[in-house]
């Protein structure tokens, strides 16, 4: 059966809990992906003549399984991981996960059980990659890439900086326009490149192999870049150690720096020793002649400028900075000035704040192109900086924010507050600032209160004005809602505040826009029905969603009102939760209703799930009348729950018919009930014969309910076992029917109705908002109060008080 990604992932991040005891997430990190490493390269190489890897014996993860239980497993992992690198060149990329380490392991029988548990979870067979492919549309690189993200969050400030987050690093791989190169002698570089995350981005742009480059300074994150490549399908990369700064690797044949043509960088920001191990008045790369010598204490625009160099004439690429470079004086400014001269700078986007590991502090991406720069006249400008979800302590770009900012980039589309292209002129004007608030006011408008509305009552005009966008498709709506006043620019509403949602919801303009709405996506839907339907075996899942995804962007484009973002982002959730497992799960075995065991802890099989096709679908097409049995039942139920709780209600408390019998968690039990009545009946002289006959009727009930709960309880499980069996006798079509039809689009279309409702709330949220808030004027209240303050004098009058 196939690897559902989520259950890939659980079961590697078992792995750590393994580790994390003696060693924080930067350092255990290296084991485990050092593990996942050989594990790959022994399922995917091992035995395979003239393969990319060469696993030699004793260099595969057999021979490491081969070890568990033993005394000397840690000194023996290091030598077969040692054969693995010997015999495939790898130099020391696996020198930072000492597997015989006591000190981080453990000693003796401690080291032992930790390292064995740690290899079993690895043995599973849900763990086989050998046919899982590691080339984009891989389960194995989504995996590293989750564990990444999560080592990443857990290694704190300070040691976090080795991981792009890859929403940002999919927005640099869109802008740069790497999906026109043509040919593997391209090249990409990226001079701090980390684990490799945001150069295997950018090169699964391309539908060739572009060459790859990359420099990193941290050895263990060197090490993480090396095993990353392999992983995903570049172990051709070119991946060096070193500072990039005072001793890059890549060099012409005249020793100067070597260009490329794309380059990407996240490189520390603001780093102060950005000059150590060279002279950056005598560079021997002149990569400052022109522009100038960065501050000596932040080197922010000194990478930069590496980058600017390390690119062709032609060249394009992109940095992520913090704001700052784009308004810092002295020295900056300078920089800045000639850059925007240079005109190679070709746009600036503005990201949140909060997105990176490393810092808090907002960031930007500054987009390089130098191909046609004398001819440019304007800098494209986009401030992001509101379009996230909170993720945990971070912050995380939706799949409609990533898709907004790549759509409106590479389109140049200018949007209010969001997007516009700013010439050279006004740049000039502010002085080469390019501040982003500068030139874009993304601020929310002013909800201001009207002094002469509270006065005077009835509800501006400008506020009823400001809603312009729904009056678009609700034209007569507006009417319906709102009549003049004698006053010019006010208007009252025609009907009460709370009557507005009902009249919203049932006005025939509504009801059309929603029927429109649901006809857009019925047509999509009836289109992709059957291609969803005609999923085989060794189709590529990142394919269908992106068809899926762009063609449900494509209807809903000219829709007002509602967001094709939104709309986007309600397919993306449902892919990322569900729909990805499930169609990973088909193009590896099939349309099958395949059952998975669940077992107890002794192993023994307890039941069986189908993770393609939940039970619920299965009793809503083939069982509705068991589960309307069902149904009654518990309908039934509940209304003897509710006689009890009203004979609780009655005669419960401490003096009540019921306080013998309720216990100390305030429950009338059966038990105390029939010891209650026993000792009623041994004494018929001191008895209360209401109590006797309360008592009775609440025993009746908790047998009923009990009696309910017996056949609800057996109709339940014969239901289940009827839909186990049912599973076995599904047809192809008829699986398919349940996948697409009754799990994917219906859910789809939930999701576009929930869509549609969140509209029309806003609206007839703010209206409400605009009524209550003028609905009494001043005078009103004045009236009111002294109406009021009336019925008290009086009051206090008849009692005598008099002042």
């Amino acid at each position: 059966m196939a690897i559902k990604k989520s259950e890939l992932y659980s079961s590697l991040w078992k792995s750590c809990d393994e580790l994390r005891g003696g060693m924080d997430a930067s350092q255990y990190k290296n084991y485990v992906l050092v593990l996942l490493f050989v594990k790959y390269v022994s399922d995917r190489y091992a035995g395979v003549e003239d393969a990319t890897i060469e696993v030699p014996e004793g260099g595969s993860f057999q021979d490491i399984v081969n070890l568990k239980g033993k005394p000397n497993i840690g000194a023996e992992i290091n030598k077969i991981i040692t054969n693995l690198a010997t015999a495939n060149d790898l130099g020391n990329i696996f020198n930072d996960a000492d597997f015989n380490d006591a000190d981080k392991l453990g000693k003796g029988k401690e080291m032992q059980d930790r390292l064995s548990n740690l290899v079993a979870i690895f043995e599973t067979p849900a763990l086989n990659f050998s046919k899982n492919r590691a080339d984009g549309d891989d389960i194995l690189g989504d995996a590293y890439e989750y564990l990444m993200r999560n080592f990443a969050t857990q290694s704190g400030k300070s040691k976090g900086q080795f991981y792009t987050p890859a929403e940002v690093s999919r927005v640099i791989a869109k802008v740069i326009g790497i999906n026109t190169a043509t040919s593997q002698e391209q090249s990409i570089y990226d001079p701090t490149c980390g684990s490799g995350s945001l150069l295997l981005k950018a090169a699964d742009e391309t539908d060739v192999k572009i060459t790859i480059y990359g420099q990193e300074m941290d050895n263990a994150t060197y090490a993480l870049a090396r095993m990353n490549m392999i992983l995903h399908g570049h172990p051709t990369s070119e991946i060096q150690q070193d500072n990039t700064l005072s001793t890059p690797h890549f060099k012409d044949d005249q020793g100067g720096l070597k260009t490329f043509d794309f380059a990407v960088s996240n490189p520390p920001f603001s780093v102060k020793a950005w000059s150590t191990g060279f002279n950056p008045e005598k560079d021997d790369f002149n990569r400052f002649d022109g522009y100038g010598i960065p501050p000596i204490k932040n080197g922010d625009y000194a990478f930069l400028l590496h980058l600017v160099a390390s690119l062709k004439p032609h060249g394009k690429g992109a940095i992520i900075l913090p704001h700052g470079v784009l308004f810092r004086g002295n020295a900056e400014a300078d920089i800045r000035k000639k850059l925007i001269q240079q005109k190679i700078i070709k746009g600036i986007i503005g990201l949140p704040p909060n997105l990176f590991y490393g810092t808090g502090i907002p960031a930007c991406i500054i987009v390089i192109d130098k191909e046609n720069a004398e001819n440019r006249q304007s800098i494209f400008m986009i401030d992001a900086s509101k379009a996230y979800v909170k993720d945990g302590n971070k912050n995380r770009l939706r799949e409609q924010d990533i898709h907004k900012i790549v759509d409106v980039f590479n389109k140049q589309l200018e949007l209010p507050k969001y997007a516009r292209m700013v010439s050279f002129e006004e740049i000039q004007d502010n002085d080469y600032n390019l501040n982003i608030p500068r030139y874009i006011d993304s601020q929310e408008e002013e909800d201001i209160q009207d002094i002469e509305a509270h006065l005077l009552g009835g509800i501006p005009k400008r506020d009823i004005a400001a809603l312009q966008d729904y009056w678009q498709v609700y034209p007569s709506l507006e009417q319906d809602l709102f009549a003049n006043t004698n006053r010019l620019g006010y208007q009252q509403l025609k009907i009460a505040v709370s009557e507005v949602k009902t009249c919203i919801f049932n006005h025939a303009e509504f009801r059309q826009y929603s029927g429109e709405i649901q006809a857009v996506f019925a047509s999509w839907e009836n289109k992709h029905t059957p291609l969803l339907k005609a999923i085989q075996r060794g189709d590529k899942p990142k394919e269908i969603i992106y068809t899926l995804s762009e063609d449900l962007l494509r209807a809903f484009a000219d829709k007002n009102l509602i967001d094709k973002y939104d709309v986007y982002q309600h397919l993306m959730t449902y892919w990322l939760e569900t729909m990805k497992d499930d169609i990973y799960i088909l193009v590896e075995d099939g349309w099958q209703a395949e059952l998975t065991a669940i077992t107890n802890k002794k192993g023994v099989i307890i039941d069986y799930v189908c993770e393609l096709i939940p039970e619920d679908l299965m009793i809503n097409r083939y069982f509705l009348t068991e589960q309307g049995k069902i149904a009654k039942l518990e309908t039934q139920k509940d209304d003897i729950i509710r006689q009890q709780e009203e004979i609780q209600e009655e005669y419960g408390g401490e003096e009540g018919l019921l306080s013998e019998v309720t216990n100390e968690g305030g429950k009338v039990t059966k038990t105390n009930i029939n010891v209650r009545i026993k000792e009623i009946q041994k004494n018929p002289l001191f008895a209360d014969a209401d109590e006797l006959k309360v008592l009775k009727s609440y025993l009746k009930l908790i047998e009923a309910e009990a009696e309910f709960s017996k056949q609800i309880k057996d109709i339940t499980l014969s239901l289940h076992n009827q839909v186990i069996a049912k599973y076995a006798d599904l047809t192809e079509e008829e699986v398919k029917t349940l996948v697409v039809n009754d799990k994917w689009m219906t859910t789809l279309k939930q999701g576009i109705i929930a869509e549609m409702d969140r509209i029309s709330q806003r609206l007839t949220q703010r209206i409400k908002e605009l009524g209550e808030r003028y609905d009494l004027p001043l005078s009103v209240l004045t009236s009111e109060v002294e109406i009021l303050t009336r019925k008290v004098e009086g009051h206090l009058q008849n009692m005598g008080m008099v002042w």
